[in-house]
């Protein structure tokens, strides 16, 4: 495997986690009544729509081929939000436990991704900026759970 087609593979799989992630936020905004909540979940996948044409211009720097869609997982969570939110008594809890468990693991991710000494050091550098702003999201969920419970 190239060096190059190496790198592109790794920044694929987050591309694919950040198509997954700005899907799941949308579904999100569309399953909670609070407006405030709506407009944080709406800013979140706006934000890893970014995210994503950051990596796909990585990737097409490299010479490779971006992914144009998420990950079946990424599909089976959704649902798995979309259902749980029908029966659960708190919807906006149950959505924000769901969307900072994903957040979790994309910051993981990330931090795994990271670990890696392949990358240009302007790739490096947009790696750590979306794993803070991931952080930050953390953060902020963990708020609004606070305000939901």
């Amino acid at each position: 495997m190239k060096y190059s087609e190496k790198i592109s593979n790794k920044l694929n799989e987050l591309l694919e986690k950040n198509y997954d992630a700005e899907k799941g936020y949308l579904n999100a905004a569309d399953n909670v009544k609070s407006k405030k909540l709506k407009i944080f979940f709406r800013k979140r996948a706006s934000e890893r729509s970014e995210f994503a044409k950051n990596l796909r211009t990585e990737i097409l720097s490299y010479g490779q081929i971006p992914e144009d869609n998420g990950s079946f997982k990424g599909t089976m969570h959704r649902n798995w939000m979309s259902l749980k939110s029908m029966f659960n008594s708190n919807d906006e809890e149950a959505i924000l436990e769901e969307a900072l468990r994903g957040e979790a693991a994309s910051y993981y991710e990330y931090c795994e991704i990271l670990k890696e000494d392949d990358f240009a050091p302007s790739t490096r550098k947009m790696l750590e900026m979306q794993k803070q702003t991931i952080q930050s999201a953390i953060n902020s969920l963990k708020y609004q759970e606070e305000l939901v419970s």
